[in-house]
C-alpha cells in the first residue's frame, strides 16, 4: 500500500453519476427523511470496500428528491473510489444542486475499521 496523495483524495468527487431527478413540492414546512442502510463505496487507495447507512434529512422548498433517481444515484457509488468523507459532503452537494432545499443534512455512519468507527456529518442551510 502507498501513500496517499492528493489525486486519492480528490477520486470520485467530480465522477458523473445518474442525475437526482425531481417532482414540484405541494406543501411547506416539512421535512424528508431518505435512509439508505446499505451503502456501499470503495477506498480509492486499497479498492477495499467501505459499509455504512447514509441518512439523508431535507425540508423541501419547491422541488423533492424522485427516489427511483436517489436509489439509481446511490447505486452508482458501489464500485467508486471516494473517501467517505468526501462521499457524503458530494451527496450534500448534489441534493442541494438538484432540488434547492430550505435546509439539508446527509449523514454516513460508516461500519468500524481497525476497530474504529467513523460518522460524517454534512448540513447545509438556504441563505447561510
Amino acid at each position: 500500500m502507498g501513500d496517499y496523495t492528493a489525486e486519492h483524495a480528490a477520486k470520485g468527487i467530480d465522477t458523473p453519476l445518474p442525475e437526482l431527478e425531481c417532482w414540484p413540492n405541494q406543501f411547506q414546512n416539512y421535512r424528508i427523511t431518505m435512509t439508505v442502510p446499505e451503502f456501499t463505496s470503495v477506498c480509492p487507495l486499497t479498492g477495499l470496500p467501505d459499509f455504512g447507512t447514509v441518512t439523508v434529512r431535507y425540508t423541501p422548498r419547491e422541488k423533492c428528491i424522485e427516489l427511483k433517481s436517489f436509489k439509481m444515484y446511490i447505486l452508482a457509488y458501489r464500485n467508486l473510489g471516494i473517501f467517505y468523507e468526501n462521499a457524503i459532503n458530494r451527496i450534500l452537494r448534489d441534493i442541494v444542486a438538484a432540488c434547492d432545499p430550505l435546509e439539508c443534512e446527509v449523514r454516513g455512519d460508516f461500519t468500524p475499521r481497525g476497530g474504529i468507527s467513523s460518522v460524517i456529518e454534512a448540513t447545509f442551510k438556504a441563505g447561510v
